[in-house]
């Protein structure tokens, strides 16, 4: 059930200031948008680490990476300062000036973090890792496809399969490699030996081959795109996924075409293939602040947590604000 009393979580703050290290000036970071959260519980309080734009209209504005905390799980207070964001680096070719989107987070055995992310150049998204040991501190790893023929792939949304120990998710490797479901056209799929070089499962003809395709006459006709991280339950491997249908994909603005959320199950012993998948959504806009904004009738889910009993899912509005609905089982 969505939070309505309390939504939405986070608004724009066009108070808090950043010295930004490639414009060399003072800017009001996230006072455009905020949306598009991932969630980790750490020593029992909730972090969200969320995607930020300004108003300088660079590219619609460049985007960076937002840090808060929350003890409820609804009530969040923020850091003035991202965490996470195109600096004067061996990835600024990538970063700016569009910047550091769209963030999904992992835990690994050893209580460090993996960041996967969008570096988004004004041209072309590419999917990037970085890793943490508090979240507060990040090392840029680099391109998570490092295979020279993928550096003009375009790639988003890295959704890396983990499983649940108490309330960590933790990245898990099945039949020996980590895997990790990606794309915003087509759920593909990739692995890695180490989380932080990934290789992309081809088909024959040397492209990424599609896990999920869209489906015709359906709500996510258009396109499907991974949502926050995968976890292996008894029955197999599940999955948030987001999605739209053509008439979004044509402009309508009839609320019947829009950004909805659907579930995937995959074989717990072969990532590749589908077992269930939800004949219809289960998360659609249905509020003020879901059908206006940046992009109206969105709602883009990213962050999943289980704190004290209860699933959070935490998701952009509208491409606008960030919101939060509250599962009890």
């Amino acid at each position: 059930m969505k939070s309505d009393s309390e939504n939405p979580i986070l608004l724009p703050n066009d108070t808090t200031t950043f010295d930004d290290p490639i414009m060399k000036r003072t800017i009001n970071w996230e006072a455009k948008d905020v949306y598009n959260p991932s969630a980790v519980v750490r020593e029992g309080k909730v972090y969200l680490l969320y995607r930020a734009e300004d108003t300088l209209k660079v590219v619609d504005g460049t985007s960076r990476l937002g840090l808060a905390v929350s003890e409820d799980g609804i009530h969040f207070k923020r850091q003035t300062k991202p965490v996470f964001y195109p600096d004067n680096d061996f990835m600024k070719k990538y970063e700016y000036p569009g910047g550091t989107e769209d963030p999904r987070l992992v835990e690994t055995e050893d209580g460090k973090y993996i960041l996967t992310y969008t570096a988004y150049d004004g041209k072309t998204a590419r999917l990037c890792v970085a890793s943490s040991a508090d979240l507060q501190t990040w090392k840029k790893e680099g391109l998570a496809f490092k295979d020279p023929k993928n550096e003009m792939l375009w790639s988003k949304s890295g959704a890396i399969i983990t499983k649940q120990v108490g309330e960590r998710f933790v990245a898990t490797k099945i039949n020996g490699k980590y895997w990790m479901y990606w794309g915003d056209t087509n759920l593909f799929l990739a692995s890695s030996d180490n989380l932080i070089d990934w290789t992309i499962l081809e088909d024959e003809t040397g492209k990424p081959k599609p896990i999920v395709k869209p489906r015709d006459d359906n709500f996510d006709s258009w396109l499907v795109e991974s949502g926050p991280a995968a976890f292996i339950k008894e029955d197999g491997i599940f999955l948030i996924y987001n999605s739209a249908n053509k008439g979004f994909q044509n402009k309508s603005k009839d609320t019947k075409n829009a950004y909805r959320a659907g579930q995937v199950l995959f074989d717990k012993n072969d990532p590749t293939k589908v077992i269930d998948r939800s004949k219809t959504f289960f998360f659609e806009p249905d509020k003020p602040y879901e059908f206006t904004g940046q992009v109206n009738n969105v709602v883009f889910v990213e962050g999943l947590v289980n704190f004290k009993k209860k699933w959070y899912l935490y998701y952009g509005t509208a491409d606008s604000k960030i919101a939060v609905a509250v599962c009890e089982k």
